[in-house]
């Protein structure tokens, strides 16, 4: 059987273990961001690179809007006893692409019958996910969709991930787009960055900043020091919204659909 490395960063040693399949949750309905149902015999989804505790939470969420489609979480050789052509899908719980993650993944599973999609992002549904996240903290308007009434609070917000890189750029952009306010990046654990960012939203005439964790998850310290270095009030982490839930499902299609048409 393939040996896999472990593919999970920042995880407990067991949780890159592929558990028993979960039972389809409750009845969600259609398939929010999209106009369709996954068929209850479609390939395993397979969540993997995310903490425990989100990857449960996503899972639950797919399982909801698609039920019947089986998913797991973690990726390792025991995938390999899944059947099908493919048997599955792993999706890489990734919010920029990361080299040194997807090319021991995708090497370690060569062997094996399942597919690896894309990265998540960057994609307009994490700008989506931050966007009522902020929404949910009383920070920016909801989305029309959900037809809230929340007031904008923030005029400014600076997005903080773990390491800003382009894909980090390119989804400070969407979120911008989407909340009408400028939106400036920091790394995360970085204060001198986080108050510069906050200065230079001030620059721009930002009186009320917000800190919009571009992270799955974080200790809640991390937070509270990020927001007090920023001197901003701050959303949740994206944990396992299911903005993000259907973003990873819209992968695991992509991933169908390209191994149909040979691309």
């Amino acid at each position: 059987m393939t040996e896999l490395p472990d593919v999970s960063p920042d995880l407990n040693p067991g949780s890159a273990m592929l558990p028993t399949r979960r039972r389809a949750g409750r009845r969600g309905g259609r398939h929010r961001g999209g106009s369709f149902t996954l068929p209850a015999d479609s390939p395993t989804v397979v969540l993997a690179g995310a903490s425990d505790e989100v990857m449960a939470e996503l899972a639950r969420n797919i399982e909801a809007a698609h039920p019947g489609v089986p998913v797991t979480t973690g990726a390792d050789s025991r995938l390999g006893a899944l059947t099908g052509s493919p048997a599955a899908v792993v999706v890489p719980l990734l919010l920029n692409p990361d080299p040194a993650f997807e090319t021991p993944l995708r090497e370690g599973l060569s062997e094996l019958p399942v597919l690896v999609a894309d990265p998540l992002g960057p994609h307009p549904i994490l700008a989506e996910a931050l966007h009522l996240r902020l929404a949910e903290a009383g920070l920016a308007r909801a989305d029309r969709i959900r037809m809230m009434s929340m007031v904008t609070a923030a005029d400014g917000v600076v997005l903080a991930a773990r390491i800003v890189s382009e894909g980090t750029e390119v989804t400070a952009v969407l979120l911008a787009s989407r909340l009408a306010v400028p939106v400036v990046t920091a790394p995360l654990g970085d204060p001198e960055a986080l108050a510069a960012a906050t200065n230079e939203l001030k620059g721009m005439g930002a009186v009320r900043p917000a800190l919009s964790p571009f992270v799955f998850d974080a200790e809640p310290g991390e937070i509270a020091a990020a927001a007090a270095a920023a001197g901003a009030e701050a959303a949740a982490p994206l944990g396992g919204h299911p903005s993000v839930a259907n973003l990873a499902v819209l992968r695991y299609v992509e991933a169908l659909e390209a191994d149909y048409t040979g691309d």
